[in-house]
């Protein structure tokens, strides 16, 4: 019976081994802009919602509640703040960009160099900032949300 709860116990130990080895520790920069091996990064289909922002927005080339660019607030996030600019006309989101967002580390860059121009498209092809997490971007595109919620709220304020 001890044989057995000893061999049970090193199996347990090593498979609980096996599944926390983490496979890629690469940290080579990627220059911004150029997609990996050719594929779109996944996304989950549950909108996050946006939280209150830190400061108030900046607007340019029109009054609030009408046509122009927004500049929302910059929502901090766990590797650095994440700010949105986008341009209205005619009540529509015409052009959305990340203005700023983490790129500290080759990491990062090789994160959000696929990541940011998935939701900027998604903030063009939504209207609001009820869009898609990019998975593997979750803190990116949670700050994305938030900043470009504050953008919004500057343009109908």
């Amino acid at each position: 019976m001890r044989r057995i709860a000893i061999a049970l116990a090193a199996t347990v130990s090593i498979v609980v081994l096996l599944f926390s080895y983490r496979t890629s520790t690469d940290q080579t920069p990627v220059a911004a802009g150029r997609p990996l091996g050719g594929g779109q990064p996944s996304r989950t289909s549950a909108p996050v919602t946006s939280g209150p922002a830190a400061s108030s927005p900046t607007t340019s080339g029109g009054a609030s509640g009408g046509d122009g660019t927004f500049t929302g607030d910059a929502a901090d996030t766990r590797y650095g703040p994440v700010q949105v600019r986008i341009t209205v006309a005619g009540g529509r989101i015409t052009d959305a960009q990340a203005i700023e967002y983490p790129q500290e580390s080759g990491r990062d860059v090789r994160i959000n160099s696929e990541a940011v121009p998935e939701l900027n498209q998604e903030a063009l092809q939504a209207q609001s900032a009820q869009i898609d997490t990019v998975s593997g971007a979750t803190y990116t595109s949670e700050g994305y949300q938030q900043s470009l919620q504050s953008a919004i709220d500057a343009a109908h304020g």
